[in-house]
């Protein structure tokens, strides 16, 4: 990650850095873009102040005339992890919302993967650990799971990756995420339906292996850096793993569980809301197309 405090980046930009790293994967820096992706969503869409997110997000409040107003300033933002008291051992978890005086209540953790698909059932069982021994601890924290995926297509005419291809130029066959078919590969399908089985969970009295929500999203890469996005036809809008539904229902569950439930702390818990006219939304979300993705919790 860059030493300067990123500014907020779409959801494309954020793909592009890791789908096509400029150095290696093993430092994790092809996956921070979206980590300040998720942190900025949480604001802008959540409501959530940005003094209570970590990373702490490039953004500033200002209260004027019963208003709250939110200003984009880059030299705002501060890099990190949250460190969580776990039921078995610590986590860090790597976008969390933590109130002062209640503690964290809202986390992400966020995986990638290039390439060797057939590895991801490691990550089902390693999901599934850290969930339980987070929820073991907090019960009540609403906790999400987001997998990026790069899109190595199999009908990719001209494939342009990081690591080795075959040697006709293309995807090896280890390496697929979509084949010809337009069918997700053998080990993708599998890890998409145990992510289905691990989301969902609904009362804090449910399974503490089960995440509030989870998502799975695909880097399109056909066509190079220039035109990496998300991959449209897998999953839809509507579909259980959606980005944009996961988001939507880490919100849902938050109300919930910390306003509804808890009409005595509302004075703390309840989500902001921005004033429309404020610069970031004006300046940089409305009518631009990049961000089209966000609905930014105004008044």
């Amino acid at each position: 990650m860059p030493a300067d405090p990123p500014e907020l980046v779409s959801i494309a930009t954020a793909l592009r850095h890791f789908a096509f790293p400029d150095g290696k994967t093993q430092s994790s820096d092809h996956i921070k873009r979206l980590h300040w992706y998720t942190a900025c969503r949480l604001v802008l869409e959540g409501g959530f102040h940005p003094d209570d997110v970590t990373p702490r997000p490039p953004f500033r409040v200002e209260r004027r005339g019963g208003g709250l107003y939110l200003h984009h300033v880059p030299d705002e933002a501060r890099p990190g992890e949250c460190t969580i008291l776990g039921g078995l051992k610590t986590k860090q978890v790597d976008v969390t919302v933590t109130l002062p005086g209640i503690g964290p209540v809202v986390a992400v953790s966020l995986k990638g993967t290039h390439n060797a698909t057939r590895n991801l059932t490691n990550r089902m069982e390693e999901a599934a650990g850290d969930c339980t021994n987070v929820h073991m601890a907090y019960p009540a924290l609403v906790y999400g799971f987001w997998h990026v995926l790069r899109a190595n297509e199999e009908l990719d005419p001209a494939p342009q990756a990081h690591f080795s291809l075959a040697d006709d130029g293309r995807y090896k066959a280890a390496d697929l995420t979509v084949l010809a078919t337009g069918d997700l590969a053998e080990g993708v399908s599998r890890y998409a339906h145990a992510l289905e089985r691990l989301s969902e969970r609904d009362d804090l009295r449910d399974h503490p292996a089960r995440y509030e929500a989870c998502g799975l999203t695909l880097a399109s890469c056909r066509g190079g850096a220039s035109r990496c996005s998300v991959y449209s036809l897998y999953p839809t809008a509507a579909h259980l793993l959606s980005y944009g539904r996961m988001f939507g229902r880490l919100y849902a569950k938050y109300d919930e569980r910390f306003v509804y439930q808890a009409p005595a702390l509302r004075g703390r818990t309840s989500r902001n809301e921005w004033d429309p006219s404020s610069p970031v939304i004006t300046d940089t979300i409305r009518d631009n197309d990049a961000f089209a993705e966000m609905s930014p919790r105004t008044t």
